[in-house]
C-alpha cells in the first residue's frame, strides 16, 4: 500500500528528466524525417545526423550518474551535440533534402534543449556552491528543470 502513494520514479533516475525525454523525441524526429532521404544520402548525411541526435540523451543519460561537476561536464557534451545538429540541419537544407519548414522545427526542437541543458547546468551549478564533502556531491536529478 505504502508504494501506491509513493512517487513512482524510474530504476534509472536519468529516465525522470523531461531533458532526457526532449531528446528521446528529438531522435525520433531526426530518424522519422531521414527515412524520407534518398538511399544514396544514407551513409554521408543520416547516420551522422542520428549518431549526434543519439549523442545528446546518451551524454544526459551517463552524466547523470555522476557527481555535479562530472554531469555539468556530459551535459555541455550534450551541448556541444546539439550545435552538430544544428550543422547537420543546415547541411541537409542546403543540399535541399529538407524545406524551410523542417529546417525551423529541426531548429525549434535544438533551441529547446539548448535551453533546457542550460536551465539544468546553471541549477546544478548553484546547488554546488554549497559546501559538501565529494561523497555528498551526487546529482539529485529531480533539480532538473
Amino acid at each position: 500500500m505504502e508504494r501506491d502513494t509513493e512517487r513512482q520514479s524510474s530504476f534509472f533516475r536519468f529516465e525522470d528528466l523531461r531533458i532526457y525525454h526532449k531528446a528521446l523525441d528529438y531522435i525520433t524526429w531526426v530518424h522519422n524525417t531521414t527515412n524520407l532521404f534518398p538511399e544514396s544520402e544514407r551513409d554521408c548525411m543520416t547516420i551522422p545526423f542520428l549518431k549526434s541526435a543519439q549523442a545528446i540523451a546518451l551524454n544526459i543519460a551517463e552524466g547523470s550518474a555522476r557527481n555535479k561537476n562530472q554531469f555539468i561536464y556530459y551535459l555541455k557534451m550534450a551541448k556541444s551535440s546539439v550545435r552538430e545538429c544544428v550543422v547537420y540541419t543546415e547541411m541537409i537544407k542546403n543540399l535541399k533534402l529538407i524545406n524551410d519548414e523542417v529546417e525551423e522545427d529541426s531548429r525549434n526542437h535544438l533551441m529547446e534543449l539548448t535551453k533546457m541543458i542550460g536551465a539544468l547546468i546553471a541549477s546544478l551549478q548553484r546547488s554546488g556552491h554549497k559546501t559538501e564533502s565529494p561523497e555528498s556531491e551526487k546529482v539529485d536529478v529531480d533539480e532538473e528543470d
